[in-house]
């Protein structure tokens, strides 16, 4: 016969089943009296276990006849069946060793860097390739030469001989058209050493004051067209102001270059605006500085005095060699007539020779003709290079020739001097005017 499940201490579920604990031995079944077993699924600990605050009726127990509540057994919660677990995996044996040749790497722990923006990478053109400019290098050539001109130019207006030649007087020209030069060849032979005294056949260096061997107007047109070069005998017989009738040259001997500008303004009626003289030694400087210059004469001349004795027929002749062939007069039939042609034409070979371009491209030549130019020359003191290089240019292309026209020659209480052809002098001046 089955025992009562109420009579053993085992406790049983609540279909008698027996509750058996995590090792499997049943659990015995506490004294109701003893206390509140927590692992009730009931209550909360705080009630004492009364099933009244939980609004269960005590029931009247029908066994014993005592009048006590019967308490429900307890009831536990029951762990959840795990499933079962898998043994860990081992590798084959044939594999052990494979993987044991290579050890894993141990990494050390770097601490990650901030990421810095990345700059946008610019992507480089291909560069092509530069093509040949001709034009572009001979403007660069053309812009260097340029600017050498330049300070050339200024270097050398910079060193020339300036004077008060030109001034404004009383009863002055007025203005006339195109330029006029006044040109003026002076045998002054202040500051010549006595070796250049003897090589240019100078003379006594002693001798003081100064004269003007050579007296040349040179006009230049406005507008272009040819210049015009007319020389004036030294001995002209002409108004000197302030000294009465006499030879032209003596006006610069009596008051300089000013007083020259002012006799011949009054005798040809011209207005002088530029003025260049050359000293004795300038000549003969200038021509050894170019190498030389290609002259004609006409006749032979022989003339101690000037140190020449030349043969008829063109001729390189050197400084001292033209400086004499300009110079002399009395080996000639018309004397000082004579010679103004000689200066013509040895001025405008000079002038030739200067300006043409195996002088100017040649440094062993444009620099020596620099220095003898600025040595050489006088200016007015508002004349400049440019203005030189203006009647050079004039004179490069060619310039008519003329002398004042002569009517005779007159014994006076001056010497003898040359008489102008009055009417033909006016229209030779008046077409220039």
């Amino acid at each position: 016969m089955p025992q009562n499940p109420s009579d053993d201490n085992i406790a049983r579920d609540k279909f008698g089943r027996p509750i058996l604990d995590r090792y499997g031995r049943p659990v015995q079944r506490r004294d109701p009296t003893a206390g509140q077993d927590s692992t009730r699924v009931f209550g909360d600990g705080r009630d004492g276990g009364d099933p009244s605050a939980h609004g269960q009726q005590p029931q009247q127990g029908q066994q014993g006849g005592q009048g006590r509540t019967q308490p429900e057994p307890p009831q536990y919660r029951r762990q959840p069946e795990q499933p079962p677990q898998a043994a860990p995996y081992e590798r084959p044996a044939q594999y052990q060793d494979q993987y044991q040749q290579y050890p894993p790497q141990q990494y050390a722990h770097q601490p990650q860097q901030p990421q810095q923006p990345q700059r946008p990478t610019k992507t480089r053109r291909p560069r092509k390739r530069r093509r040949f400019r001709p034009m572009r290098i001979i403007g660069v050539l053309l812009l260097v030469i340029l600017l050498v001109l330049a300070g050339t130019a200024w270097w050398v207006d910079s060193q020339i001989n300036r004077i008060d030649a030109l001034s404004g007087y009383e009863g002055q020209v007025g203005n006339t058209s195109g330029s006029n030069w006044l040109l003026v060849g002076s045998d002054s032979r202040e500051g010549m050493s006595e070796e250049d005294g003897d090589r240019y056949a100078a003379g006594d260096l002693s001798e003081g004051g100064a004269r003007t061997d050579t007296i040349i107007i040179v006009h230049v047109p406005s507008f272009g067209g040819q210049p015009t070069m007319v020389s004036i005998p030294r001995d002209s017989y002409v108004e000197i102001p302030g000294y009465g009738m006499g030879k032209i040259n003596s006006a610069y001997t009596f008051g300089g270059p000013q007083l020259l500008q002012q006799s011949v303004e009054q005798s040809t009626g011209l207005r002088m605006d530029h003025y260049m003289e050359i000293g004795f030694g300038g000549f003969g400087a200038i021509v050894d500085a170019i190498g030389g210059v290609e002259l004609c004469p006409s006749e032979p001349i022989n003339d101690p005095m000037a140190g020449i004795n030349l043969e008829a027929g063109c001729q390189e002749m050197d400084g001292p060699t033209a400086l004499g062939y300009v110079r002399t007069r009395y080996t000639s039939a018309q004397g000082d007539l004579d010679r103004v042609e000689r200066q013509r034409e040895f001025l405008t070979a000079v002038v030739s020779k200067v300006g043409s371009f195996g002088t100017l491209a040649n440094p062993f030549r444009a620099l020596p003709l620099v220095s003898a130019f600025t040595d050489a020359l006088t200016v007015d003191e508002g004349d400049h290079v440019w203005h030189l290089a203006h009647l050079a240019l004039g004179m490069i292309r060619g310039a008519d020739q003329e002398t004042v026209p002569v009517g005779g020659y007159a014994d006076t209480e001056v010497g003898n001097v040359v008489l102008w052809e009055d009417a033909a002098a006016e229209s030779l001046f008046a077409g220039l005017r």
